[in-house]
């Protein structure tokens, strides 16, 4: 599986070989995680961004968005450095990062509850969506309930959700990834649209 090249193993990540997206990981984690510290100079937000780097590519892959054959760690690092442009984006308007820059849906839903309302009527909104999506969790097992929970209505990051939990970082990412994917596919049977 080393030998192969990223081309191929992005190709076997989109055919269901969680294996080759482990060994993708493994092969850029350093590169890419050197990239993003020197960057920002700060390990706990570096740990962040290098998981939350992995969490677009993984969907991204997904939806079959990759299409710069041979350019792999290229395109994570852009991706990187789009988020943290987007973290201190955020950081100077005194809010948190927003979700939507993972520019997917799994993740603009919970924008809806992060957003400042202007006047009470989006208030109002907001409230009835963070009940909505309070009682999709409802149908997931526990422990992705209480990762959602902690990344999106909490605010935690995956560092501190994993030791909040005693968990592995990889394996908070897992159940968050999991859970995302569950919830898209409760909105899809049950037909539901949060919007405002």
């Amino acid at each position: 599986m080393k030998s192969k090249s990223d081309s191929l193993l992005i190709s076997l990540y989109q055919k269901g070989d969680e294996g080759a997206l482990s060994t993708l990981i493994h092969r850029h984690q350093r590169e890419l995680f050197t990239f993003i510290f020197y960057k920002i100079n700060d390990e706990d937000l570096a740990n962040d961004i290098f998981q939350d780097t992995f969490m677009k590519i993984i969907v991204m892959l997904k939806e079959g968005r990759y299409n710069e054959e041979g350019k792999f760690i290229l395109w994570a690092k852009r991706i990187s450095h789009n988020l943290i442009i987007d973290h201190f984006r955020s950081k100077a308007k005194n809010i948190k990062v927003s979700e939507t820059t993972f520019e997917t849906d799994e993740y603009s839903i919970f924008d809806l509850i992060r957003e400042p309302s202007e006047n009470i009527e989006d208030q109002l909104v907001t409230n009835q969506i963070q009940e909505d999506l309070l009682k999709m969790l409802q149908f997931l097992p526990l422990n992705q309930q209480e990762v959602i929970k902690l990344r999106f209505f909490d605010g935690l990051s995956f560092k501190e959700i994993a030791d909040h939990t005693d968990m592995s970082i990889n394996t908070t990412l897992g159940r968050v990834r999991y859970a995302l994917i569950n919830l898209r596919k409760i909105m899809d049977e049950n037909n539901i649209i949060l919007t405002r």
